[in-house]
């Protein structure tokens, strides 16, 4: 079983969101899944549901889905994006045969047994499900890793589908903080909201990304995310109610190795010279050099000496200790001054 606790303890985990973006094509599946690999996405994502478990026939569609897909009910735009247990078993074998991990959101019991059936490592829940107690403890008791969206929800019922899922045992599970707006404007985006539950939960967290643009899952990176998740499509101007707000493939793989720059660049939090640091070290920093031409015998004054590149005579930082003393021999101007010239 997957421990996705201590995956994220290795780097973040950068999930492509597919969703639904294949259109119903098993060919534009697999064309997301060769991209997402070449982006270097540890995952990518699809949705698992039947249209008849999972809205009513007259249920409205959200007003951007209105915007992108046109009239109609959720229903109809739903059943046309369904993908059957065979096509799942394609997909998650040619994910294997790529070598990147298969996930997919279930939204119904009878999907989560289906992907029982073709034996995904974790479970990735939707904001739409987090107050679906009911259905969350039953993906829960399948004891696998589960990575939980909070679109839409405030603290107390985050705290609730906490609970349900611990209620079963399994505390193998990440919280992403998220936005349930297509797109979503960057002054809804509060991702301080991240860092107030990893304080209130002490769970791993992470950031599920429905803004235009890159910016916003690199600085939830550098904030400390473990899981990033992020739609993408092979073309934005394709018919389907998430392309308008997903990344292009090129757009994807520059988000990816941002985060992984973005990775590299926090470092352990130790301070220290860094190896690479140390030859500008020498020649940057400054040294106690005279400031004239100082005869044996002279008592050194604070205008006698002066304080220049490179670090090859003494610390500024021993001045006090020079200020006083006699050459002990003849000292040329621009020369450094050490301990062995002063009596």
């Amino acid at each position: 079983m997957t421990d996705i606790l201590n995956l994220v303890k290795k780097k973040c985990f950068v999930i492509a969101e597919a969703g639904v973006n294949h259109n119903g094509d098993i060919s534009i599946a697999k064309k997301l899944i060769d991209k997402a690999f070449e982006a270097g996405a540890d995952a990518i994502k699809f949705q698992t549901f039947k249209a008849e478990n999972l809205v009513t026939r007259e249920a409205p569609k959200a007003e951007y889905q209105k915007e992108t897909t046109g009239d109609g009910n959720q229903f109809q735009m739903l059943k046309k994006l369904e993908l059957s247990f065979e096509e799942h078993i394609i997909l998650k074998e040619y994910c294997i045969e790529k070598s990147i991990t298969f996930i997919s959101t279930p939204f119904d019991f009878e999907s989560v047994d289906l992907l029982e059936k073709i034996g995904v490592p974790l479970y990735k829940v939707s904001s739409g499900d987090l107050t679906n107690l009911p259905l969350l403890s039953y993906i829960a008791s399948k004891n696998k890793p589960i990575i939980l969206s909070t679109g839409m929800a405030n603290l107390g019922e985050v705290e609730e589908a906490v609970e349900t899922i611990f209620e079963t045992g399994n505390k193998n599970l990440v919280l992403l903080h998220c936005t349930s707006n297509y797109p979503t404007v960057y002054e809804d985006v509060n991702l301080r909201a991240m860092l107030t539950m990893k304080e209130a939960f002490k769970l791993p967290v992470g950031y599920s990304d429905h803004t235009i643009g890159i910016e916003v899952p690199i600085a939830a990176v550098a904030l400390g995310a473990k899981v990033i998740e992020k739609h993408f499509t092979l073309d934005k101007t394709m018919e389907g109610p998430d392309h308008k707000a997903s990344l292009e493939p090129d757009e994807l793989k520059i988000m990816v190795n941002s985060i992984r720059n973005i990775e590299r660049a926090m470092g352990d939090g130790v301070k220290r010279c860094t190896e690479n640091e140390k030859n500008t070290k020498r020649v940057a920093r400054k040294s106690i050099v005279a400031s004239k031409d100082i005869m044996k015998g002279e008592t050194i004054k604070l205008n006698d000496i002066n304080f220049k590149r490179p670090e090859f005579g003494l610390k500024p930082k021993y001045v006090k200790l020079i200020i006083g003393k006699q050459a002990r021999r003849n000292i040329k101007e621009n020369e450094f001054i050490l301990f062995d010239d002063l009596e």
